[in-house]
């Protein structure tokens, strides 16, 4: 791995350079195990620790296939898929690699008794396979998380649509939160030049998801003057919405849980924000009964913020504990693109203020290559930023779980993987010079 480092490092090293090194016959990933599955049986979903779950171990580098590229990782972060893997909810993802398996023999590859997980990466190009002619040995990438076969029809306007669309990483393996990842080719975009590795891989899968969801012509299709509801506008998902809508002349209303996650939304520019832990919103009575008075005072309280005015568009994630009111505050024949439901996959809503004002519910999924790719082209120019709270190392990535899974983050968790250190892979100095104060203003301080 030292050749490896090294090369990248130097920031000199060409495409024949990357494929004289010597691929090594293992790499370190984080993994979880199969035999492990039923380690949590009984516990509530807030009790179960990422930590217990999650380790570092030696595995075999896999074969290149068609398509295919290989991937030395430098930096990666963590997704609430990472949660979800490492507590084995709503399902143990194995069941995914077994089903993966069994489609056709290259896919073999991936039903394993250990399966190595994360779903974003910065790194370098090592290797490509038969039939990849857009990316070459050396080449600096990020990567989005679709992976798609498109051997069905059904796919070719839409790639999420496609039957055998999967999330790299979550229901396929050699993910990105180890040394080396192997992803399809049509997965890699290029990397930022004026950001360092680990704020690269901060937004790949966010930026993307909030963009088809809010954005896209298959999401709320957003556009200027509207106003939009973004739950969780501090966090991995909500941050980029929150930047988004600024970005495309729409007005945010962030919804926070802390004084210190409005305060990064200021700092993004939004100037709208409720805390809700400050308001005291209690959506439910008890575990079975929601509380419409409580949906008034929310939509109230937006009407204060926004002159007299509804929001048109509900950026949703956190599903069960808010739905029933992101119906309710929405206008009339607006929309609710809905996403994750990290608070429970079970909506309660009543209907009469969906049907008889005209609203609109979009179930929204990651994105397809052309819309992460004009998300990471945001990215690029500087017109939307990374939002990082915390770095840590690839053996400290349970730890990092951890936070995501308690909300103890702001913005996105950062992993140091290959890199030996932060704030490494700058290649346009001029750009980050003229985009620092937003970089530094939205690198935000970990609660």
């Amino acid at each position: 791995m030292e050749e490896i480092i090294g090369a990248v490092l130097s920031g000199e090293a060409g495409p024949r350079d990357f494929e004289a090194l010597r691929l090594p016959s293992s790499y370190r990933g984080v993994v979880i195990q199969k035999e492990n599955t039923g380690m949590f049986e009984g516990m509530r979903t807030e009790d179960k620790d990422p930590r217990k779950s999650l380790s570092v171990q030696e595995v075999r580098v896999p074969d290149v296939g068609p398509g295919e590229a290989l991937v030395a990782v430098m930096a990666s972060s963590v997704n609430y898929n990472t949660v979800w893997s490492a507590i084995f909810e709503p399902l143990p993802t194995f069941g995914f690699l077994e089903r993966y398996g069994r489609t056709n023999e290259l896919a073999r590859r991936h039903d394993l008794p250990y399966h190595v997980i994360g779903s974003d990466l910065a790194g370098v190009v090592l290797r490509t396979g038969p039939g990849v002619n857009a990316w070459k040995p050396g080449d600096e990438v990020v990567a989005h998380c679709l992976s798609v076969e498109l051997e069905s029809s059904d796919g070719h306007d839409d790639t999420m649509l496609d039957p055998e669309q999967r999330i790299w990483g979550y229901e396929t393996n050699f993910g990105g939160l180890a040394e080396i990842a192997l992803v399809k080719s049509n997965q890699l975009m290029p990397k930022p030049k004026h950001l360092s590795w680990e704020e690269a891989a901060a937004p790949g899968l966010v930026n993307s998801t909030a963009y088809r969801q809010l954005v896209s012509r298959n999401g709320a299709g957003m556009k200027q003057g509207d106003n939009v509801l973004v739950w969780g506008a501090s966090g991995g998902l909500g941050s980029y919405a929150t930047q988004l809508a600024l970005a495309g002349g729409a007005t945010p209303v962030c919804v926070v849980s802390s004084p210190q996650k409005a305060e990064l939304c200021r700092r993004m520019g939004a100037e709208l924000v409720i805390d809700r832990t400050a308001e005291g919103y209690r959506f439910w009575k008890d575990e079975h009964t929601q509380d419409p008075k409580e949906w008034k005072r929310f939509g109230k309280h937006i009407r204060e913020l926004t002159g007299g005015e509804d929001v048109d568009i509900v950026f949703e994630h956190p599903g069960r504990e808010t739905f029933g009111a992101s119906v309710y505050v929405t206008r009339k024949g607006g929309t609710i693109t809905t996403c994750a439901s990290t608070s429970g996959y079970l909506h309660e809503y009543d209907n009469r203020y969906l049907w008889m004002s005209l609203k609109r519910i979009i179930g929204s999924h990651f994105a397809n290559y052309r819309e992460a790719w004009e998300a990471n082209r945001l990215i690029a120019k500087g017109r939307i930023h990374p939002t990082l709270s915390k770095v840590y190392s690839l053996e400290d990535t349970g730890q990092a779980a951890y936070d995501v899974h308690r909300n103890l983050h702001q913005g996105k968790v950062g992993v140091l993987c290959l890199a030996p250190e932060e704030g490494l892979g700058v290649r346009d100095e001029e750009m980050r010079a003229r985009h620092i104060d937003a970089i530094n203003r939205f690198r935000t301080v970990a609660p």
